[in-house]
């Protein structure tokens, strides 16, 4: 028979098991992804860095109100990415920014990343549709419910949005819902449109 204190031991032990699993499942379903939604096989990241506009977007608590929104991303000491997010609020009248950071979760599957803007907590960052001259990326997070259309430029050819809302809708996305963010505060650093790559 197990004394006292030798319970009280084995209670912790399980409660600690219990609590270190229960982390893993959630952190696991916090880098997952939606179902069909599968990340692009080639990324390279000196590409993907720079600025990048964001078009489109799933309303969410962390962007809401915010246009003119822009991600920009750069090299970290520690091999990740910087990410510095930047959005106007009319509401409050002047620019927001976070900065936050991003790594590679597999090394076979560059297009799945892991991003963080609040401490220790990382969501999942899918590119899931890339264009061969990084000029536009359709991004989803962990559920359907997180989904970023960006370009390199703040406006995109009408072919583009027709792809990308095609495509979200095949994949289950509620594209009636989604948001076209105003750009107006950004000029267009090449007086052009982008446009989806040929199949």
């Amino acid at each position: 028979m197990a004394t006292f204190f030798e319970s009280i031991s084995i209670k912790a032990i399980n409660v600690e098991k219990i609590a270190l699993l229960l982390s893993a499942l959630l952190l696991a379903s916090c880098l997952g992804r939606p179902d069909g939604v599968s990340p692009v096989e080639q990324l390279v990241t000196q590409r993907y860095l720079g600025t990048w506009y964001e078009v489109a977007r799933l309303d969410h608590s962390f962007e809401r109100g915010l246009s003119n929104v822009t991600a920009d991303y750069s090299m970290r000491e520690d091999g990740g990415l910087r990410v510095i997010n930047r959005g106007y609020s009319t509401e409050e009248g002047d620019w927001q920014q976070a900065e936050g950071r991003a790594y590679t979760i597999e090394e076979d599957q560059p297009g799945h990343l892991k991003v963080s803007f609040f401490g220790p907590f990382f969501g999942s960052y899918v590119v899931f549709e890339l264009d061969p001259d990084y000029q536009y990326a359709f991004v989803a997070g962990n559920t359907t419910n997180y989904l970023w259309l960006l370009a390199r430029t703040p406006a995109i050819s009408d072919e583009l949005k027709t792809h990308f809302l095609q495509r979200a809708e095949s994949l289950g996305f509620a594209v009636d819902e989604l948001i076209f963010v105003d750009q107006s505060l950004n000029q267009n650093p090449v007086d052009s449109k982008v446009v989806p790559s040929s199949p």
